[in-house]
């Protein structure tokens, strides 16, 4: 039999209880965006871009910690369906301009509720686990 190697376990791992609970949020947003039209991640990007309101895709990225291969495509799909405008800027054509259309923003108030939603039926912390995890979590990620 192979030897067991305890740092290469699942349960000694920090990364993995860290995954398997974000496909777990993720996926109970589903519900919500489905009928919307939305994935998860074009949902963050349109409340990224509600909070800004025009941003380049660079900032946009920096914001949601996505690179612009991932950001492209995500932008080209809320494009057609109407909820942001691209545009090169006038001042550098290698930077590309993100603005929410007005179909855009009125998709804001189909979604305003979710968070609510989603803190409620979502998830079994109680809200001061909540705010822990939330402190945490952050902490971990502007220690980059």
């Amino acid at each position: 039999m192979a030897q067991k190697y305890e740092q290469l376990l699942l349960k000694n791992q920090l990364c993995f209880p860290m995954y398997a609970c974000s496909r777990k949020i993720v996926g109970s947003y589903t519900p919500y965006l489905k009928p919307l039209g939305l994935t998860y991640t074009q949902y963050v990007v349109m409340m990224a871009l509600w909070e800004h309101e025009t941003v380049n895709v660079g900032q946009l990225g920096d914001i949601l910690k996505l690179d612009a291969g991932t950001l492209t495509p995500l932008l080209k799909r809320l494009e057609k369906a109407g909820y942001v405008t691209r545009e090169r800027s006038k001042e550098d054509e290698r930077i590309t301009i993100i603005s929410v259309t007005p179909e855009g923003d009125a998709l804001k108030e189909q979604c305003k509720d979710i968070p609510l939603k989603m803190a409620k039926d979502g998830s079994p912390l109680s809200e001061k686990d909540a705010r822990e995890l939330y402190r945490l979590l952050y902490l971990f990620l502007d220690g980059e």
